[in-house]
């Protein structure tokens, strides 16, 4: 007599069930991701005006002047 094909039948549908219940919820995430609605970003601070000091980025100031002339090759 043959193995018993019940318990052989049922491991493989409960991987079936598993991969099909990943595959959903991988498309739901993907609806919920590509649906959502952003959140409102927050006002620009109103500048001074052309007299207001930089605040970030690259300023040249005596400490990377002085790496530049330490750097030269």
């Amino acid at each position: 007599m043959p193995k018993d094909s019940r318990s052989s039948i049922g491991s493989a549908l409960s991987r079936r069930t598993v991969f099909i219940g990943a595959g959903v919820a991988g498309a739901v995430g993907a609806i919920a991701a590509a649906t959502a609605i952003p959140k409102a970003q927050p006002a620009a601070p109103v500048s001074a005006g052309p007299e207001a000091a930089p605040t970030g980025g690259y300023q040249l100031t005596d400490h990377v002047k002085q790496y530049y002339a330490t750097a030269r090759v």
